[in-house]
């Protein structure tokens, strides 16, 4: 690795400022295949880790939706070595269906000597074992819009169209000041830029949590692509950015309507069974040396209030719509037990 923050590759930092760089490969999987990636069951593997915000994105989408059948999943190690995300979880050290030992190998078959690192999420087609996109922000959308004819049956409507200019209006600020705003906080070299991230941060927080008082979920009365991403950062809160990041004004805890709403996500089947504590926490803490020189995984937060009562119920709301909760996880992809609360 070059750098603390290329476990991502689509961030890179400098002297001066964090600036997170655009996605190289945007590739789109479409049901019409324009981009010459037709949808298609079994063909593409959906590689991730539960570390990563970015990634667990997709993962979450892939579970609401039901596309466990139609887009197999590999997991990352947490730790990185020089040749960044490996699979050295699998038997042999190998992705069982891709036959790679690192995921580079999949992005050098689609373009040698390419920019940037290599960041997941990402789509391989597993016939040529070639990448097929790491477009973090149009992945989640695609599954969502492009995949209907894969989607389980009861699966929600994760971005509704008659909501979608409300639902990029919130992402939109979501991402800026929480969703990066939490990198540009950790990853500050300079007292001034990282006091103006952290105060983003919880100015952004405190907008959400006014927001989010007197309603169940970001737009509507559903669960949308808007609650998934602001959730991937919730849920690392406590445990890496609080700390690690220095995003310590105050802990999510802390906050009793953020606290409640992202203990309500976590309860509800899709989010909180695809959730990895102990892969987050060793990743952060370990990986990002030149913030935590020392590689000490702290032995907190506490994560039994996670499953405590929420009680965001009485606001109404129905979570899937007019569908239904995803089924029991498939046996290969449960959280093992030390990752769980």
């Amino acid at each position: 690795m070059t750098d603390g923050n290329s476990e991502y590759s689509n961030s890179a930092y400098g002297k001066k400022q964090f600036k997170r760089s655009r996605s190289h490969f945007a590739d789109r999987i479409t049901a019409d295949g324009r981009d010459g990636w037709p949808v298609e069951a079994g063909r593409y593997r959906l590689v991730a880790s539960r570390a990563c915000p970015w990634a667990s994105r997709a993962v979450i989408s892939r579970r609401l939706l039901g596309l466990e059948d139609a887009m197999s999943l590999a997991i990352a190690d947490p730790i990185q070595d020089d040749r960044s995300w490996r699979f050295t979880l699998d038997p042999d050290g190998r992705d069982p269906v891709l036959g790679i030992r690192y995921l580079s190998e999949a992005y050098d078959a689609r373009e040698t000597g390419y920019p940037g690192g290599v960041s997941v999420p990402a789509v391989v087609d597993v016939p040529s074992g070639r990448l097929v996109t790491n477009d973090y922000q149009q992945i989640t959308l695609d599954l969502a819009t492009e995949w209907t004819s894969l989607h389980r049956s009861g699966a929600p409507d994760l971005y509704p169209e008659r909501l979608r200019d409300e639902i990029d209006d919130v992402m939109r600020l979501v991402y800026k000041d929480v969703n990066n705003g939490v990198y540009r906080a950790g990853f500050a070299h300079q007292q001034k830029e990282y006091e103006e991230a952290c105060t983003d941060v919880f100015r952004r927080l405190e907008w959400l949590s006014e927001r989010l008082a007197g309603q169940r979920y970001l737009v509507g009365d559903t669960i949308t692509e808007a609650d998934i991403r602001l959730f991937t950062t919730l849920v690392r809160f406590d445990a890496v950015y609080h700390g690690h990041f220095k995003c310590n004004r105050w802990k999510l805890a802390e906050d009793p309507v953020l606290w409640a709403y992202a203990r309500d996500l976590f309860q509800t089947p899709g989010f909180g069974d695809t959730v990895d504590f102990d892969h987050i926490k060793r990743h952060y803490y370990q990986v990002h040396t030149g913030i935590n020189p020392t590689g000490i995984v702290p032995l907190g937060p506490d994560l039994a209030g996670w499953l405590t009562p929420h009680g965001r119920e009485d606001l109404g709301g129905r979570p899937f719509g007019d569908g239904t909760p995803p089924g029991p996880v498939p046996a290969a992809e449960h959280v093992p037990v030390e990752g769980r609360p």
